[in-house]
């Protein structure tokens, strides 16, 4: 289980409800790697794919709003993280997940986690303050 903590809060109250949204979203990977029930996982990870995809889009688009509106000046530097980050989960090769579903939800579990956490904790705290 992947567990917000406070110390992800930016002080921008719906900022972070978005963020612990994006915690959700992994968690259900999570979830989806643990669960011993079911044999083909494929459907469902390209589900939660998804569901990352698009809440990532919709999130970014309004942290990328509240910038503007506080004139951050690191909003082009931020711009250009949250594009990467859509752009590797588009680049997802669909028919390599069959390969090893496990392997592959934790991988993307991985690449979440890590780029949440540290984007949160590096760039995304420098917005609230």
């Amino acid at each position: 289980m992947i567990k917000w903590k406070e110390e992800y809060m930016i002080g921008v109250d719906h900022i972070d409800k978005q963020h612990q949204k994006l915690f959700e979203i992994a968690n259900k990977a999570y979830e989806l790697l643990k669960n011993e029930f079911y044999y083909d996982k494929y459907d469902k990870i390209v589900e939660i794919l998804s569901d990352l995809r698009d809440y990532a889009i919709y999130h970014f688009e309004s942290e990328e709003e509240y910038m503007l509106s506080i004139n951050y000046k690191g909003y082009f530097s931020q711009k250009k993280a949250h594009d990467s980050f859509v752009e590797k989960i588009n680049s997802v090769k669909l028919d390599a997940i069959d390969e090893d579903q496990d392997q592959y939800i934790l991988e993307t579990l991985d690449f979440i986690v890590n780029w949440i956490s540290n984007h949160i904790l590096g760039s995304d705290k420098l917005i609230g303050s």
